[in-house]
């Protein structure tokens, strides 16, 4: 019987591995495609996520970025070095999600990659995972496997408090100039924005709407025409549509000797749909409670769940109210807000994990819509 199973090995599950491993737990990773895996995502990383770590991720890393820069209808650019320690990592998520797994498997982890959980039961004091192959078992589990996947429906998990939204992604393999920018754009697509990622080889090219459901929209048409202003052609890469559950309020994430983990706890931020920080971040904190859990300490995954809303749901609540008002009228967001000099500096900041949306909402918000931020 291992110490715990671990469902999902993206960087929620990869970082819960590393280091309950790294603690002399015995680990088991359940993993329903092979490694390395294509998922399509931006793969914009914070470089606040080494200091949780003691290994160098130069060899998960494609290129930096250390600029950002921002349009409008790809007029009335602001473009801004970032002032931060470090520039935004940019990874590539095949190649970022199995480094981290390596450096949980060079810790004693152990990972059954191609193995799909087909059900879970709780045998009083310890979890039978069962899958297409065999059954283990494991005194603790964590539910790691994304916005889409069957575990938290499976632990007893009903309604999730979230806010479900799409993004729409394409790789474009390009010989890259400036791989040191990153683009946003966000004129040309209701309640999101697009991103245009530099990667050493190519770019990640990506819509995503994040408030309300709104009008649809023809993403793929709109995702054409914006690769075509830097000269790619996305009708001819392969693209790739998928689901993202972002924070929409505090809520339980720990159940009878189980918790969850990134997306499947709904952390992703709900106003830059940035997921890898708050993944890995709910993933060490799990590691953490379930060390402690078996410990002795009783609540332990009570304290996990409370962890999570304290340190990033305050957190997020901040970055909602902000995405209320900046996407519900994004031309005066636009000219008020990243129009400011500052604005995208602050926007880098919060990116490198060196601000807090609490430091900068509420002046923010006054800005974009006179007498919200009282």
């Amino acid at each position: 019987m291992y110490d715990c199973i671990i469902v999902g090995a993206g960087p929620a599950g990869g970082t819960a591995a590393y280091h309950l491993a790294k603690r002399g737990r015995s680990v088991l990773v359940l993993e329903k495609e092979s490694l390395p895996r294509y998922k399509p995502c931006g793969g914009g990383v914070s470089p606040a996520i080494a200091q949780w770590f003691d290994f160098d991720f130069s060899p998960a890393i494609s290129t930096k970025a250390d600029t950002i820069r921002c349009t409008w209808k790809m007029g009335e650019p602001v473009e801004a070095e970032l002032a931060t320690p470090e520039p935004v990592w940019m990874v590539r998520r095949d190649v970022f999600d199995h480094f981290l797994i390596q450096q949980a498997q060079k810790q004693g982890a152990e990972l059954k990659d191609n193995t799909e959980v087909t059900g879970v039961e709780f045998k009083g004091d310890y979890w039978q995972v069962n899958t297409a192959n065999e059954p283990f078992t494991g005194r603790y589990l964590i539910a790691a496997d994304g916005a889409k996947g069957p575990m938290a429906k499976l632990l007893g998990f009903k309604e999730r408090k979230r806010l479900l939204a799409g993004a729409l992604e394409a790789e474009a393999a390009a010989k890259v100039e400036n791989s040191h920018i990153a683009h946003f754009e966000f004129g040309m697509v209701k309640n999101g924005y697009l991103w245009n990622f530099p990667k050493a080889d190519g770019y990640s090219i990506g819509i995503g709407t994040f408030v309300g459901g709104g009008q649809a929209q023809d993403f793929k048409s709109i995702l054409s025409e914006y690769g075509s202003l830097f000269g790619l052609e996305i009708k001819t890469c392969k693209q790739y549509g998928h689901a993202l559950c972002l924070w929409n309020g505090n809520q339980k994430l720990h159940t009878e000797n189980a918790v969850l983990a990134g997306e499947a706890a709904c952390v992703v931020d709900p106003f830059t749909a940035e997921g890898i920080r708050p993944s890995i971040f709910s993933g060490m904190k799990a590691a953490v409670a379930i060390d402690h859990g078996l410990g002795g300490d009783i609540n332990a995954l009570e304290k996990y769940s409370e962890i999570i809303t304290e340190q990033w749901g305050s957190d997020m609540s901040w970055a909602q109210k902000l995405a209320g008002a900046f996407y519900r009228f994004p031309g005066i967001g636009y000219k008020a807000g990243v129009k400011r000099p500052s604005a995208v500096q602050i926007m880098g900041k919060i990116l490198c994990g060196d601000l807090r949306y609490g430091d900068v909402a509420g002046r923010a918000l006054k800005r974009l819509v006179p007498g919200l931020g009282g």
